[in-house]
């Protein structure tokens, strides 16, 4: 009876108070007031980056989320008279519909017959190769502000082959949804791998052009190097902004309450639990065949981004969070631990709650978190063995910030 109403309130704790000393964000009172910014991304201001490119051969890092309004990034320079020589493609591809983790081949782009390098691979930077025919590499990806979201280690390495081959980056800078708070443990040293580069928060509240110019300035890259960084800002952003990303970054990140509630879920993918893989609800329900107390049932199946969910045609009973209201999501500036320490009571054996293979550990970057929540600590005793840490991050943060 006490799981079954826990679950029931569980998430009324959303509306708890945030222990952040930053400002509070500037939203609208509800969903239903909320509009999108009048925010116009780095790659929007043309005139800014356009004179650079100028009869010079051009490496393009993008995806289907390096638009400029209802136009690829690609097709806009192209039309410009810009000599686009390469396309280099993330995680997901350059199109973005290929699964998480999936590899990701070389390949033309059918459209306009420019080769694609894959960085999802065989490899994960750029080789000299791959640079030696390039004159300028330009960044233009959307990111979404959590240290597990690979597009900020492909960053790193597309910068580390800048800086190694004298070659000058322009990253087009685009709004984070997650830019207004800090929080989570920062990775420990042992813990790094390519969904943790560095040694930062779990959400680390800086666009992508803010991240590599903390990349560059800390001496991140390879022996300490740097390269030939120039970051084109957003117009009319700043960090209390709350954004709506007008293309899906990914494709499990389907609208803006997955995008918010990701830092808080992705801890899930290191347990056996679903959290909507395979549904129209990804990163929006939590889930497992083994768990009674869920009022909410959902069957994962086999389908676009997600070729073989975890769980795959189980029923798993959980909770639904589609009914939660974006904005109230954001006005907590916070990790939500609720869910992974009541999912962890609620599971029968809790010896196979956290998967052998270390990969929540990953996640977290460190093994703190894991122990916390098999040791019973609350969220408030998780949260204060963070704050040094996170007090660390903000001073270092705090140098590279480009929006108020």
């Amino acid at each position: 009876m006490y799981y079954t109403l826990l679950i029931t309130f569980l998430f009324l704790t959303l509306h708890s108070s945030c222990s952040h000393s930053s400002p509070p964000p500037q939203v609208p009172e509800s969903e239903t007031e909320m509009e999108t910014a009048e925010v116009r991304p780095g790659a929007w201001q043309v005139e800014n980056y356009l004179p650079g490119l100028g009869g010079k051969a051009i490496g393009m890092v993008v995806n289907h989320t390096s638009m400029i309004g209802n136009t690829h990034t690609v097709d806009s320079l192209l039309s410009r008279g810009v000599e686009i020589r390469k396309i280099f493609s993330p995680e997901h591809g350059f199109r973005g519909n290929a699964d998480a983790g999936a590899h990701i081949s070389d390949e033309k782009d059918p459209d306009t017959g420019i080769p694609i390098v894959s960085l999802y691979g065989d490899k994960q930077q750029p080789s000299a190769g791959d640079l030696e025919d390039i004159d300028v590499v330009v960044f233009d990806i959307q990111d979404v502000g959590a240290r597990f979201y690979t597009y900020i280690s492909t960053l790193h390495y597309v910068m580390e082959a800048c800086a190694e081959n004298s070659k000058p980056l322009i990253v087009l800078d685009r709004p984070n949804p997650n830019g207004h708070y800090v929080d989570g443990p920062l990775r420990e040293d042992k813990f790094k791998s390519f969904v943790g580069m560095h040694r930062v928060p779990v959400v680390y509240g800086m666009t992508i052009g803010e991240y590599a110019l903390m990349i560059n300035g800390e001496g991140w890259l390879k022996e300490g190097a740097s390269c030939e960084l120039n970051v084109i800002n957003c117009d009319q952003y700043d960090h209390q902004t709350m954004y709506e990303l007008p293309v899906a970054p990914s494709p499990n990140l389907p609208n803006l309450r997955s995008i918010l509630l990701y830092p808080s879920l992705c801890f899930f993918e290191g347990t056996p639990l679903s959290v909507g893989r395979g549904t129209s609800t990804q990163f929006q329900v939590i889930g497992h065949p083994s768990i009674i107390e869920g009022s909410y049932e959902f069957t994962p199946k086999s389908m676009y981004g997600s070729a073989k969910p975890i769980l795959q045609d189980q029923l798993c009973r959980g909770v639904d969070l589609t009914t939660l209201d974006p904005v109230e999501i954001f006005k907590q500036s916070e990790i939500n631990l609720n869910y992974l320490i009541d999912f962890y009571q609620m599971f029968p054996d809790k010896s196979q709650f956290f998967n052998p293979n270390g990969w929540f550990d990953k996640l977290a970057g460190t093994t703190k978190l894991r122990e916390q929540i098999i040791a019973g600590s609350s969220p408030e005793e998780i949260r204060a063995s963070w704050q040094p840490g996170l007090d660390e991050f903000t001073k270092i943060r705090t140098k590279y910030l480009l929006y108020p």
